[in-house]
């Protein structure tokens, strides 16, 4: 009997447990901290900065099964899903990792163990082959000496593109730094498939698929192409949990595994098809696993970055429906059987439901208000080529940017046709477009680089606020320096400090630091990998490295931003209470004065919602309840309960944050001792910065009370004015609005009547122009409410006209011209406004049958203006 896909997963985390590996979450689709990735690709990026070595872990060996994505930047199968039998934009990498601890020998050796042993995967050793890096003759002893593999299954390949270690069977994490060769190993699914080995001219078949790839991180790739040898080789190895699973399932097709067989059944009942070998079916399946993932991990549909790249995965999804006969929303009906098939891995999504189901319905409906035009002006383009042409780039890009066609949405539609994109064209067109919106480069990435990142800050500031220290690096107008004197601006790090560094939303901290040469202002408080910097300006006088100093931290302002963030912990609970589970932050801001809370959430808070969770956060506030941290393992902290940030990084060991059974969270910030510091909560503004993302303002503490005060004050000033009390004053504003009301009314019927009497004065100033009649005149002090509603009188007194009226108020021009409609196909009443209104220094516009302009400042080309409508009449008629 074949292993489900849940046992495959469990089976190669238990083994590598079995040698002595730490069992690892997947991390975050989102990559932490690495704006160099749109999502996480591979199982090492949550590991990266250990490869690197600014990052120490309690542990040696780790092994994970990691959610990834590839579907934008480098690594980017979108466009092959739903045509090969093996590509996805969502997979999940199983992976085992050395940091530092065991080599080649022991990763092919595990390797080799789990794949053939009958114990575990009990692979036939005949239907596996082997490939290495050209030189690589350490590796390629061990399959041959020691594993016993045969000479005639395992291949070489050597630098097959043209540049020395770019290969295959060499890996590197980017241009420089760490690198090495690796060894990747096939599985032969045997010869009723075509394609050979690899290496050979026919390796693209479906015959050997390469399941585990094996990299050997050995060098450190300098700019000059120099590789040094590592001080602490590591290994990284990658297994596709999918492939695998099509292997020992024996299937030839990762859409035939156990997993994929019971998404696609969901496809056909949701689509309505019974074509249930349609690529569409594939191409769907796929998607719905990406893209609720990636929402589940923060993102939402956007028109950038990683939102654009989830809004074309959708988009695709979407038109491969309606390929499929379906003209109704369908994609989120998938996010239920999904988290079914998925099982414990969609622990998060199921939390998420909701939210995720409203994203997706949302963004297909919108989609759908724009295919029907995209898709007729597409197919208009199209008529007019022939096979094997090539659509306009520039056409391509109008599909994208005023549709929403992503670029791979178009070639998919074009490939069906026997058609070619300009894709240059299309890159050029949608750089321009890119260059107009790049951001500068900011400060904290111009200084990121420069930092000692091999320095160690030890933070002390949970425990003290003040703290004698040592200076162990200058910063000056980006550059290290020894000294830093009076008046000048830098960047100082410290061997230990009180300061908390900008992190998790909680700004970094403010104060002094002082030696007995000089003082320097901290205004900000930054970390650059382990590295925690000051940054502010000196005060008077100098300070070098080495120099001991004492830090001291802003006190109040610290206990202000604590209270803050208290505050923050006790409101995600009570919007989580009051709204349902689905609430998950998206980001934070937390602040001495303020704190502002971004959350999933699909529409605008009532006001009684708003009300509510301000009640429950002030009695968990009034309760008094002492705020405790515990140092835990992960596992150990979300068995206990605690809410962890899918977007964050967590290491073996984590700080939870309690506050009672009420709250719990993993936060690295700092908090007031117990929630009564806090002392009043108050909501300032609730509003939407995207769409199904909500944003809560509120205040905390002084601030609170401040903005009670103030409230209170204008209350008594209304009051006041009205002439009312405290228990009354709604029925008095009650009634003041129904009385304006009427006096609006009122004035409305008066301003008609006045319009009419006005009509009726100048009435006699129609002329007939070549058969039309028109009537242009200057009137005084009328407002231009009422030259609105004099045209709209007029025009039904004469049928058929060409009005213009000009008047002056305060020595300000107000114009409004009218053209009834059955003369707008010759002249327009836009274009009359405008001709005006150049001439006497002002600005409008409006429709063909009416136009408005105002703020005219020279009166005295008024008259020769009006005069000039009769030519423009003349050349149009």
């Amino acid at each position: 009997m074949s292993k489900s896909i849940d046992e495959i997963r469990q089976e190669f985390l238990n083994f590598f447990h079995s040698k002595a590996h730490q069992i690892i979450a997947s991390s975050s689709l989102v990559p932490n901290n690495d704006p160099t990735l749109l999502f996480t690709n591979a199982g090492m990026n949550q590991f990266k900065d250990v490869f690197l070595g600014i990052d120490n872990r309690s542990y040696r060996r780790a092994t994970t099964s990691q959610r990834c994505v590839r579907a934008g930047g480098k690594h980017n199968d979108l466009e092959n899903v739903g045509y090969t039998t093996r590509h996805h934009t969502f997979f999940e990498m199983l992976g085992n990792f050395s940091f530092g601890d065991y080599f080649k020998y022991d990763a092919i050796r595990f390797a080799w163990e789990l794949l053939t042993s009958k114990q575990w995967f009990n692979l036939p050793q005949e239907k596996l082959w082997v490939t290495v890096y050209a030189t690589d003759y350490e590796s390629y002893n061990i399959w041959t000496n020691d594993i016993g593999v045969p000479l005639n299954r395992i291949i070489r390949i050597g630098d097959n593109k043209g540049i020395a270690y770019n290969s295959d069977n060499f890996w590197q994490m980017s241009e420089t730094g760490p690198c090495g060769p690796c060894s990747e190993i096939f599985y032969d699914h045997g010869n009723h498939l075509l394609g050979g080995p690899p290496g050979s001219i026919d390796n693209d078949g479906d015959r050997y698929i390469e399941i585990w790839n094996l990299v050997f991180m050995q060098f450190n790739r300098q700019s000059d192409g120099t590789m040094l040898n590592l001080p602490k080789p590591s290994v990284d190895n990658g297994m596709g949990l999918e492939r695998i699973a099509a292997v020992l399932q024996n299937v030839d097709s990762n859409y035939d595994i156990d997993l994929f067989k019971k998404l696609l059944d969901a496809v056909a009942l949701v689509t309505g098809t019974n074509n249930i070998n349609s690529k569409s079916l594939r191409v769907i399946a796929d998607h719905i696993r990406s893209c609720a993932f990636i929402i589940s991990d923060g993102v939402v549909p956007s028109n950038e970055g990683r939102g654009y790249v989830l809004r074309r995965i959708i988009r695709r999804a979407i038109r491969h429906g309606n390929m499929l006969g379906t003209n109704n929303t369908f994609f989120y009906k998938l996010v239920a059987p999904l988290i079914e098939v998925m099982g414990s891995v969609a622990s998060n999504l199921k939390v998420q439901r909701s939210i995720v189901e409203q994203i997706l319905r949302t963004e297909e409906e919108q989609f759908n208000r724009t295919l029907k035009r995209g898709l007729t002006l597409l197919d208009e383009e199209l008529a007019k080529l022939n096979p094997g042409d090539s659509l306009k780039g520039e056409t391509a890009f109008r599909l994208y940017d005023t549709y929403g066609f992503p670029l791979d949405f178009t070639l998919d539609i074009c490939r069906e046709r026997n058609l070619d994109v300009d894709q240059t064209g299309f890159k050029s067109s949608i750089e321009a477009q890119r260059k107009r919106a790049r951001e500068s480069r900011n400060f904290r990435d111009y200084y990121s680089n420069l930092l000692p990142l091999e320095e160690i800050s030890y933070f002390l500031g949970y425990e003290q606020l003040k703290h004698q220290s040592r200076v162990i690096a200058i910063f000056h107008n980006g550059h290290p320096v020894d000294i830093i004197c009076n008046g000048e601006e830098a960047i100082i790090v410290l061997k230990e400090t009180p300061f908390y560094s900008e992190m998790g939303g909680q700004v970094g901290d403010q104060g002094e630091l002082k030696a007995a040469s000089g003082s320097f202002e901290v205004i900000d408080t930054q970390k650059y990998g382990n590295t925690i910097g000051h940054l502010g300006k000196m005060s008077y006088g100098e300070i070098r490295i080495g120099m001991n100093i004492t830090a001291q931290v802003n006190e109040i302002r610290r206990q202000s931003i604590c209270l803050n963030h208290s505050a923050t912990h006790l409101l995600h609970a009570a919007l989580r209470q009051v709204l349902g589970p689905h609430v998950q932050q998206k980001s934070s801001l937390v602040k001495d004065k303020y704190l502002r809370f971004d959350f999933f959430h699909s529409k605008a808070m009532k006001l009684e919602q708003i009300r509510q969770v301000e009640t429950i956060v002030n009695k968990y506030i009034r309760r008094n309840i002492s705020i405790k941290t515990e140092i835990l393992t992960l596992e150990e902290a979300c068995k206990k309960g605690a809410i962890a940030l899918f977007n964050d990084k967590y290491d073996k060991y984590v700080r939870m944050l309690s506050m009672g059974d009420f709250s719990k969270e993993l936060c690295g910030g700092t908090h007031t001792s117990r929630t009564g510091d806090i002392g009043l909560f108050m909501i300032t503004k609730e509003s939407g910065t995207a769409a199904n993302i909500r944003r809560i303002e509120a205040v905390t503490g002084e601030e609170a009370i401040i903005l009670f005060h103030q409230q209170n004050n204008l209350l008594n000033q209304v009051t006041q004015l009205i002439k009312s009390d405290n228990q009354t004053i709604v029925n008095k504003v009650r009634t003041l609005q129904e009385h304006s009301r009427q006096l609006e009314t009122y004035i409305n019927k008066l301003t008609n009547k006045y319009a009419i009497q006005q009509v009726l004065s100048i009435s006699h100033n129609v002329r007939n122009i070549k058969g039309i009649k028109v009537l242009v005149t200057q009137l005084d002090n009328v407002e231009s409410k009422v030259l609105r509603i004099m045209v709209d009188h007029l025009k039904n007194k004469l049928g058929s006209a060409i009005i213009v009226l000009a008047t002056m108020i305060a020595g300000r021009i107000d114009l409004i011209t009218g053209v009834t409609k059955d003369l707008t196909d010759r002249i327009k009443a836009s274009d009359i406004i405008l001709h005006i209104a150049q001439q006497v220094g002002g600005k409008g516009g409006g429709r063909a049958d009416i136009a408005q302009a105002s703020g005219g400042k020279n009166t005295h080309t008024l008259a020769t203006a009006l005069a000039s409508v009769e030519a423009i009449i003349l050349n149009n008629f």
